[in-house]
């Protein structure tokens, strides 16, 4: 009962964001523009470049080549891992459980989300010209907002999935049924794309005046909205609130999971039982960590005081770094996951 509830209340957490992104873009346009008609007239002429150039690392031309080759090596491993924890955890029945249904959604936001960027970095690290065009700077931001705010969520509800697996056993399969896992993970990525497509349009929306310079390696919110001209502390304002129901409440929700799930696993008898239980949760810990660190360091300030470098490492970050090191990280700490993989390989070699 207990668990049903918790369910309950993490749905409704998923509408009130909706509903709160719903109200805040419909209220937005009346705090955004505040001149006159002819003031706005004039800014949206000038609004959209045919263009935007990606500085990225002109000012340190030294880095481009080392970056490049880490990018060429990371970005095949990235795809390899997490298509190797999709394969085993569908083609394995033994993993046939809500905890590898939810590792395959997180396999597939990383190769989606390390997509949206890593190509066109080694596009553009590899000449001089680095330029995208104002359609391909939308997609790519969408893309990689609505990858980025569903990951935000998935990991929150990967938490809820530890609790009730470790301090509500007998309740587990009860609770986390099929059917309400493809209803969480709907509404996940119901969440993520809400909060994408309303952020990305409206800053989309920002007047630039004739500015096409980004200092960044991608498309990305907190930079657009640093380089538009007017008034655009509302903009700023929204980011930071919307980014407080999509970083700092799923955070806070995950360390409260945690708390009570190490309150249950002192309480386990076995040492076996225990190790297991850490295994399994400490891996989850490590990939929160290396997430969301870098995300509330970019999303959760205005992106008028973000330095000139901090969006170029932070994207790099939880843009490639993440998502490579994931596969690693629950393949290494899980004996479930590596011997469903040798036994992959075995049949394989064998078949043939």
């Amino acid at each position: 009962m207990h668990g049903c509830l918790i369910v309950c209340i993490y749905s409704q957490y998923i509408q009130l964001c909706l509903s709160f992104l719903k109200i805040f873009l419909h209220f937005l346009p009346l705090l955004r523009y505040r001149g006159s008609k002819l003031q706005i007239m004039e800014r949206i002429n000038k609004s959209h470049p045919e263009e935007f150039i990606l500085l990225g690392f002109a000012d340190r031309p030294w880095l481009e080549r080392p970056l490049f080759i880490i990018l060429l090596l990371t970005y095949p491993m990235a795809m390899m891992g997490n298509i190797a924890i999709i394969l085993v955890s569908t083609l394995d029945s033994r993993l046939h459980s809500p905890m590898y249904f939810f590792l395959t959604n997180l396999s597939f936001l990383d190769m989606c989300y390390t997509t949206s960027i890593v190509p066109q970095m080694l596009f553009h690290l590899g000449r001089s010209k680095k330029t995208i065009s104002y359609l391909r700077c939308a997609v790519q931001l969408y893309f990689f907002h609505i990858m980025g705010g569903t990951e935000c969520l998935l990991l929150a509800l990967m938490s809820f999935d530890r609790y009730v697996a470790i301090c509500k056993p007998l309740h587990y399969t009860l609770i986390m049924n099929r059917c309400t896992c493809i209803l969480l993970v709907a509404t996940v990525w119901l969440g993520g794309m809400t909060y994408a497509v309303s952020e990305a349009t409206v800053t989309l929306h920002l007047p630039l005046c004739g500015r096409n310079t980004l200092d960044h390696l991608v498309c990305e919110i907190p930079v657009l909205i640093k380089a538009a001209c007017g008034e655009k502390g509302s903009n700023e304002l929204t980011l930071s609130v919307v980014c407080i129901f999509m970083l700092a409440v799923p955070l806070c929700f995950i360390l409260a999971s945690y708390a009570s799930i190490g309150h249950a696993v002192f309480k386990i008898k076995s040492s076996e039982g225990r190790k297991k239980a850490f295994g399994t949760c400490s891996s989850h810990l490590i990939v929160v960590f290396f997430f969301y660190g870098p995300a509330i360091s970019m999303y959760l300030q205005p992106p008028s005081s973000i330095s000139t470098d901090q969006p170029k490492f932070m994207a790099l970050f939880y843009g490639v770094v993440t998502p490579t090191l994931n596969p690693f990280i629950y393949t290494l700490r899980n004996k479930d996951v590596k011997g469903a993989w040798g036994n992959l390989v075995r049949s394989v070699f064998t078949s043939k």
